[in-house]
């Protein structure tokens, strides 16, 4: 059995910007302590949500460094180090095991895409190039290729690939994984709306967007769940599900940037080719926030 990196709610955490399109560190520090302070169980940061594909080399690798030296050990850091280079993965990779990061959220190839030969021969490669704990990230609504179970069952056997972040939506497909890896392979939601579901087929939690308004609402679902409490964890997610609707009524993170100003946060824009959401959007994460009871 494989060490579980966290159980519980981890955020894939916005990064905010300032008026010149640079990475604002000040409310990026600012952020990660209100997160920490509301029980998430870990950051991911340089992720789908915090906009690292329009990251110079330089801001990815120092975005990073810096979520590792302000969480400072407090919960643990996972590095998006994803690419559809293999190569570059690899040298990522290294770079957030040198800064001290404690995983590695490694998303399947995208564009080039590949078939599942070739995802065996991408994750172990870059499994094989350091010992930084490796999550597979699977999202073909973003990236084209959905890793299969069987697939799963392979990688599952390499000593470096530990958990899984699937956001594939198929609940079938994520119980066939479950039986093929067993304790092999933890399973993360990547879906907001199915926490509870992947948790009652032995999931060990979720990489949350929502996380980024209700850090303390998100951790409860998963704790209520542990503990045991299933109806009141079943009832909370439901309670969220139009919140978790209106945070997707745009592309991620358009919605949950523009939550994150309308609570007080700066935030900033997202960046292009990302713009701001129409009013109808806004308008619906008002009404949302506000039914949730969400404030700063």
């Amino acid at each position: 059995m494989k060490n579980t990196i966290f159980t519980g709610a981890a955020v894939a955490i916005v990064t905010p910007m300032n008026l010149d399109g640079s990475i604002n560190y000040e409310e990026l520090g600012k952020i990660i302590d209100h997160q920490i302070e509301h029980n998430t169980d870990a950051i991911v940061i340089c992720g789908t949500t915090g906009e690292a594909s329009t990251f110079t080399d330089e801001e990815h690798v120092e975005c990073i460094r810096y979520a590792v030296e302000k969480v400072n050990h407090r919960i643990p850091v996972i590095a998006g180090t994803g690419s559809n280079d293999t190569a570059y993965a690899i040298w990522l990779a290294k770079e957030a095991k040198a800064i001290g990061a404690d995983a590695q959220l490694q998303v399947t190839p995208y564009y080039n895409k590949t078939s599942q030969k070739g995802l065996l021969a991408h994750f172990h490669a870059i499994a094989d190039a350091t010992d930084l704990p490796v999550i597979l990230y699977n999202v073909p609504g973003r990236t084209g290729v959905d890793i299969k179970p069987e697939t799963y069952a392979i990688l599952a056997k390499h000593p470096n690939i530990v958990a899984a972040k699937e956001a594939n939506g198929n609940i079938t497909s994520v119980a066939r994984t479950r039986a093929l890896c067993g304790d092999e392979l933890d399973i993360y939601s990547g879906n907001d709306d199915q926490i509870v579901p992947i948790l009652s087929l032995g999931g060990k939690g979720v990489i949350s967007v929502l996380s980024n308004v209700a850090p303390q609402q998100t951790h409860d679902i998963c704790q209520l769940f542990f503990d045991g409490k299933i109806e009141e964890s079943a009832a909370l997610q439901l309670k969220l599900m139009g919140l978790v609707d209106a945070l997707f009524a745009d592309v991620n993170p358009i919605p949950v940037k523009k939550a994150m100003n309308m609570l007080g946060w700066n935030a900033g824009a997202c960046r292009l080719p990302l713009v701001d959401p129409d009013d109808k959007v806004v308008d619906l994460l008002r009404s949302q926030m506000t039914r949730c009871g969400i404030s700063k």
